[in-house]
């Protein structure tokens, strides 16, 4: 008796699950076609040209357009520093000058000798135009005359070698030396650099060796400025390929007018070979199946937007978007946002979500059908 009651009440409640179920699915059932007719809210786009090329990447050193060590000619005490450290200078500016009493001293010395040697000369050039003096004595002091201003010129350029002068415009580094420091040749004082231009020299594998030219524009980036892009143009390739690593040294020069960038920047460069200009889609336009990649077209008809997936060729990445090579034109409207949520023919909603796409109604239906037709015809 227990098992029949048992044996019962397992039977109404497999009848009633059943019936739970049959219910679920009639209900589902009955609104399908609500459901597939539901509009699917999107964001579009309006397809717009950008400018692409192939890109080729490495690294490299920012140089300075003209470096130099100062450094002093001769051995002596500093007298005087007529620079601070960080300055712009320009090419003439005296920097250091050194003890010269000494050399001042025999520079005055040998210029009384000049002027006595002068003025003898010209006497006995007077009295060997009269013929009282012979030809033999005025070559003789006329010699004399000459030494003493030959002597004079060596003392001068000696005097001008403790007269340190900045070679070239530039700003000079971090002082290296004091007031009374002795210096001698080599001792470096600072370091001068003309930094208006930068020379960039980085390396590239030997394979790129035909398709890099002078002339060729480059970008150039560095975490110092990480917001910041540097354009400039290949001016030098190297002679040679190095035979250790099978590369070759490209020079590029970045303009540097308001001195941002310093010499011994670790700067990433990009090379842009065939820059072309293309229509172009967000990356989240897309959908790929195997080989295939697909954007939907936004269509107007009398109910509403609706979605007509569209093949496109895609070539080069650039910042998100994506080259086309075929299959939409400028103008054309798309959908960003929300096509995995969509499927060809379905019903869309155009939803404004900030961007610069049209999405009013009249530049849709007519940039849409555009779309449709030409997918008609590919």
């Amino acid at each position: 008796m227990r098992r029949a009651i048992f044996l019962i009440i397992v039977a109404i409640i497999f009848a009633g699950m059943a019936t739970a179920v049959f219910v679920r699915a009639v209900s589902q059932g009955g609104g399908g076609n609500e459901m597939r007719g539901a509009a699917t809210p999107v964001a579009l786009h309006e397809v717009e040209t950008r400018t692409f090329a192939d890109i080729v990447e490495a690294l490299g050193t920012a140089n300075a357009n003209e470096s130099v060590l100062v450094t002093a000619k001769v051995s002596d005490t500093i007298s005087r520093i007529q620079f601070d450290s960080g300055e712009s200078v320009s090419q003439g500016d005296i920097l250091v000058e050194l003890s010269d009493a000494e050399e001042a001293a025999g520079l005055s010395e040998a210029r009384a000798s000049m002027r006595e040697a002068q003025q003898e000369l010209t006497r006995i050039r007077d009295l060997t135009e009269r013929g009282v003096a012979s030809r033999s004595l005025l070559d003789e002091v006329q010699a004399n005359s000459e030494r003493a201003r030959a002597r004079v010129s060596a003392l001068e350029a000696r005097v001008a070698d403790r007269i340190i002068r900045a070679p070239f415009d530039g700003v000079i580094g971090l002082r290296a030396v004091s007031l009374g420091q002795l210096v001698g040749p080599g001792d470096t004082i600072a370091q001068l650099d003309d930094t208006s231009i930068i020379k960039l020299d980085f390396t590239l594998p030997e394979r790129f060796l035909a398709t890099v030219s002078a002339g060729m524009e480059i970008a150039a980036y560095t975490s110092a400025f990480p917001d910041e892009e540097f354009l400039g143009e290949i001016t030098q390739i190297d002679s040679r390929i190095d035979t250790a690593t099978r590369s070759v040294t490209v020079r590029a020069e970045i303009a540097n007018a308001d001195g941002r960038l310093r010499p011994g920047l670790l700067m990433t460069v990009e090379i842009r070979r065939d820059p072309r200009t293309r229509p172009s889609v967000p990356e989240t336009a897309v959908t790929r199946l195997r080989d295939q990649v697909f954007v939907y077209a936004a269509v107007q008809d009398e109910e509403g937007h609706y979605a007509v997936q569209r093949e496109i060729r895609v070539g080069a990445r650039s910042d998100g978007y994506l080259e086309v090579l075929d299959g939409v034109e400028p103008g054309d409207i798309i959908v960003r946002q929300g096509v995995h949520r969509i499927r060809d023919g379905a019903r869309i909603e155009p939803r404004d979500d900030g961007d610069s796409a049209r999405t009013a109604s009249n530049g849709v239906a007519a940039a849409g059908q555009g779309i449709a037709a030409g997918s008609a015809n590919p």
